[in-house]
């Protein structure tokens, strides 16, 4: 059992955590959650016996191992394979010694330990651990020197789940994961015997991977048993009891206080004052709900919206060197309103396709065409690079409107989410999730009508994943997204295209099927196709061509019940206890999100209608 006891910790002089304990049993798996900042990391150290206490304990099993991801990427000449074997250390240990060995008794007792420990198998092993983080089997054995940093990080990773330490902490795995690899270690993590506790801002994975969620909230640690929504659930309730608690106490003790100061003076009153005074000081303060506002993201409407399609690619073949193209043959139209999820593992060509939407890759083939005017707003995570690390969030705003008054700019730069002093303080001192709300704000500054996100959640909190989430659903133009987080785009997107194979198409299933799809393949099973085809051109002219009546009616059937469960999934939301009076904003939101739901359902409704006349004009 891990066990942390009265703990307290602190750097550099602030008080993360405050006398907190927290009992996590073996075999249980964990998802912490709080705002970035609180201490999630720290606690990690100091359970690691990297950083000290201020007070209390933290107490481990003394034969556990504690395994966790490394905080630099491997490299050097090694192969993949060899770099993830070796993090099994006793295996390694005992092959190196199977080789001098010469004791016969002792060889024996190398040779019964690897069985014991199944070491034969390993490589097998850890090839299904690679192949599930988006390796090919032909890159297993290149060396790690030739791959970039970040699939490095994801062979740390590997490494660390193919040790399979007893206790395994992981802190934000999946921000080195495409949603592909992402899928695969939910179910990985899901599965997993021993016990883990994993930090992380994504819903999916901690309503999928883990059966008890700790919560790091003004420095109290609280374990609550079940997923991520069954936590949310029960945070709300306890919260609002114990705002009711703290209330009827600062009833009680006005009361108490309004004796004393009314007889403390009178002699015959006063041992009963003084009793007062002792009941005052016995009372424990209730923490009240603290209400944690997260601050909105919102994007800058397009001043005009632009007559479809805004883009339209056709028969084009793109890539970085010529005669090597990395997407061939590509034809797909993106619309004014269109929310398109990209899909497929990372170095299949998401970021080539929407550098070629963006304008920043010319086709070396084939033909692109974009509406009068186009804007398009490009965010990636590797921006961060191109921010002024000893600017401020004003300095980069101030570049962008040099003639404008103070006033104006001042403005902006809250608009974007940096009110105050917080517009002034260096880059290099913001957190992950400061700098990425920047970026947002620098990459829509000019109001485009289409925005691209690549990785947009990276760094920010669950809180600030739905604002954005918002946000999206509020731009009036469209929206092109790459993202591993399942949340995000189960939310926003409203058509998924998976690139793969050199080319784009079109993916007619859901997420939940997508996840089926992509762990089947993983397991050696041939992954289904049936539902992919060429990207939809929704009819727009009598001269496109238009699907079959019985494609329709098939298609709007599938609409209609995908709808159906969005209506279902918000219902159950507006039917939690108290939800109105709780959080009225959330209420409105999902009351708002409620009345899309139901045009949307109305127009698929009509649409299977139309072509169910069709169908049966047809058969007669």
């Amino acid at each position: 059992m891990l066990s942390i006891t009265d703990i307290s910790v602190r750097i550099a002089g602030r008080l993360l955590i405050d006398h907190s304990s927290v009992q996590i049993v073996p075999g249980a798996r964990v998802g912490f959650v709080g705002r970035n900042g609180v201490g999630k990391s720290t606690l990690f150290h100091a359970i690691r016996g990297e950083l000290p206490t201020e007070s209390g304990s933290i107490a481990l099993p003394p034969r556990w191992r504690i395994g966790s991801l490394a905080q630099e990427a491997p490299d050097g000449p090694e192969s993949l394979i060899n770099v993830v074997l070796k993090a099994d250390l006793e295996r390694d240990a005992l092959l190196r010694e199977a080789e001098t060995a010469h004791d016969p008794h002792r060889i024996a007792e190398i040779q019964t330990r690897l069985v014991d420990i199944d070491a034969h198998s390993a490589p097998a092993r850890a090839a299904a651990i690679l192949s599930g983080l988006g390796f090919l089997t032909s890159d297993q054995a290149r060396p790690c020197a030739e791959f970039s940093g970040g699939w490095r990080m994801r062979v740390a990773l590997a490494a660390t789940l193919f040790s399979a330490p007893d206790l395994l902490l992981l802190d934000e795995p999946t921000n080195y994961l495409d949603l592909e690899g992402t899928l695969w270690l939910e179910n990985h993590l899901a599965n997993y015997p021993r016990t883990v506790i994993v930090i992380s801002h994504d819903r999916d994975l901690l309503d999928t991977s883990v059966d008890q969620i700790l919560h790091l909230d003004r420095g109290k640690l609280t374990l609550y048993k079940g997923t991520y929504s069954s936590f949310e659930e029960q945070r709300a309730a306890r919260e609002l009891l114990d705002a009711k608690h703290a209330k009827r106490q600062a009833d009680e003790r006005k009361r108490l206080q309004d004796f004393v100061d009314r007889f403390k003076a009178k002699a015959s009153k006063a041992r009963q004052a003084q009793s007062r005074v002792k009941m005052l000081e016995r009372m424990k303060p209730i923490t009240a709900l603290v209400t944690q506002d997260v601050r909105e993201i919102s994007f800058p409407a397009p001043e005009k919206l632009l007559s479809p399609p805004i883009i339209a690619v056709d028969d084009v073949s793109v890539g970085y060197e010529p005669g090597k193209p990395v997407l061939n043959r590509v034809t797909l139209r993106v619309d004014p309103d269109d929310r398109i999820a990209l899909l497929g593992s990372n170095g299949n060509g998401k970021s080539t396709l929407v550098k070629l939407l963006a304008g920043k890759l010319a086709p070396f083939a084939g033909r692109i065409t974009r509406a009068d005017k186009l804007s398009v707003g490009y965010f990636a995570q590797h921006q961060v690079d191109e921010l002024n690390l000893d600017g401020s969030p004003y300095d980069h705003i101030r570049k962008l409107m040099p003639e404008a008054p103070e006033s104006k700019v001042r403005g902006r730069v809250g608009a974007i989410g940096f009110s105050g002093k917080a517009g002034d303080t260096l880059v290099k001192s913001l957190s992950g999730g400061e700098k990425a709300r920047l970026l947002l704000g620098l990459a829509t500054f000019y109001a485009p009508n289409m925005i691209i996100l690549d990785e947009p959640t990276n760094h920010l909190d669950i809180d600030s994943r739905a604002a954005l989430a918002e946000a999206i659903n509020e731009f009036p133009g469209a929206i092109m997204m790459v993202s591993h987080d399942r949340y995000l785009i189960e939310a926003c997107a409203d058509r998924l295209w998976v690139v793969a194979n050199q080319t784009v198409t079109a993916y007619d299933g859901d997420l939940d099927e997508y996840r089926r799809m992509i762990l089947s393949a993983n397991d050696g099973r041939t992954a289904s196709r049936e539902r992919v085809k060429e990207p939809a051109k929704p009819e727009r002219n009598r001269n496109e061509k238009r699907a079959s009546p019985r494609q329709r009616v098939t298609q709007a059937e599938s609409e209609i019940e995908r709808i159906n469960g969005i209506i279902a999934k918000i219902d159950t939301a507006l039917a939690l206890p108290g939800i109105f009076t709780r959080d009225p904003k959330q209420a409105a939101q999902l009351t708002k999100a409620r009345a899309g739901a139901e045009s949307a359902l109305q127009r698929a409704e009509e649409e299977w209608l139309e072509a169910s006349a069709e169908l049966d004009e047809a058969a007669n």
